[in-house]
C-alpha cells in the first residue's frame, strides 16, 4: 500500500497544470464535447501512456541494471528543470 500511495501521489503532482491536463480542460470546456467522454479519451491515454513507461522501466531495470537509474533520473530532472529556468529568464533578453 506505502508503494501505491508514493506513486500516486508522485504522479498526481506531477500532472497538476501539466500541458495534459490543460489540454483535456480545453477540449472539455469547448462545449461542444461530452466532458464524460474527454474524461475517458484523457484517462484512456494517460493510461496507455504509463503502461508504456512501466514496461520500458520494467526492461530497464532487468538488462541495465548496472546503471544506477535514479542518479540519471534525477540528473535529467535537474536538466529539464534548469533548461526551463535558463529559458525563462533569457526568453525576452
Amino acid at each position: 500500500m506505502t508503494t501505491f500511495v508514493t506513486v500516486f501521489l508522485a504522479v498526481f503532482l506531477a500532472e497538476i497544470g501539466d500541458k495534459t491536463q490543460l489540454t483535456a480542460l480545453m477540449f472539455a470546456a469547448d462545449g461542444t464535447r461530452s466532458p464524460l467522454l474527454v474524461f475517458v479519451a484523457a484517462s484512456a491515454a494517460l493510461v496507455s501512456a504509463t503502461a508504456i513507461a512501466v514496461v520500458i522501466g520494467g526492461l530497464a531495470q532487468r538488462y541495465v541494471a548496472v546503471l544506477p537509474l535514479k542518479l540519471f533520473a534525477g540528473i535529467g530532472f535537474l536538466a529539464i528543470g534548469a533548461w526551463t529556468l535558463w529559458d525563462h529568464f533569457h526568453a525576452g533578453a
